[in-house]
């Protein structure tokens, strides 16, 4: 990693969380709101079977052109409710609650093992944010935790969903850097060291969980189980 001049990151579950327990918060609220007797948790699962479809289906990597309409989080969650309201007989506004997923989104806490080891990082690289996300709850969540990076990139701006080549080309170019110059972090497997490998980045897996490896997927140059190892690494191999 000799060269190394800046460090990428993803957003959710690298930086901030995304707990299962938020969103089954969210369902208790969607539910309350708009008078279901139906079990949120129920619900919840059901939903998320649609948004999984859809992250599975979203664009086609084998051949891109094939790929279906780009759609932000918001559109893609609205269709969800809408077909699980009508699948369990509820009569919702799906627009609403995509709505109140999208604030949820914004209202996250920074993990405790972040703030000092990225003011170390950033001290010597240049930063930036890569992440799947709309618009309109990554840059108000980036302002609500008070984190600054020099590059910001979503999904939503770049009309493409990592693992795709595009985002990670395409702030490699808004940073004017080589793929040999760049480190991505990320807690995805699939879609970020599958992602910046694809275009020569060096990765690394932030693994919190202690998930197994994914043997039919590339694997990271490092892996790492706490945000506190990246200060090390980084200095040791640039």
């Amino acid at each position: 990693m000799l060269g190394v001049r800046a460090v990428i990151f993803d957003m959710y579950k690298t930086l901030v969380p995304n707990p299962e327990e938020g969103w089954i918060n969210l369902f208790k609220e969607i539910c309350n709101t708009q008078l279901f007797t139906v079990d949120p948790v129920g619900l919840y699962r059901e939903w998320k079977k649609l948004e999984e479809k859809f992250r599975r289906t979203r664009q086609n990597l084998e051949e891109p052109d094939k790929s279906p309409p780009f759609k932000r989080y918001e559109e893609a969650w609205r269709d969800c409710f809408k077909q699980v309201f009508c699948e369990m007989g509820l009569e919702g506004d799906a627009s609403y609650a995509a709505k109140a997923a999208v604030k949820s989104m914004t209202i996250q806490d920074v993990f405790d093992d972040v703030p000092r080891a990225l003011a170390s990082i950033q001290q010597r690289y240049s930063t930036a944010i890569l992440s799947n996300a709309d618009d309109e709850f990554l840059f108000p969540l980036l302002e609500s935790t008070g984190m600054e990076f020099r590059t910001v990139l979503s999904s939503e701006m770049v009309k493409a969903y990592k693992p795709h080549p595009a985002p990670f080309m395409q702030i490699m170019e808004m940073m004017d850097i080589k793929p040999n110059e760049a480190v991505y972090v990320g807690d995805n497997q699939f879609d970020d060291v599958k992602g910046a490998k694809s275009v020569g980045m060096f990765t690394v897996w932030l693994n919190r969980n202690g998930n197994t490896l994914d043997e039919s997927i590339p694997k990271p140059d490092y892996e790492v189980t706490s945000f506190d190892d990246l200060p090390g690494i980084l200095k040791r191999h640039t």
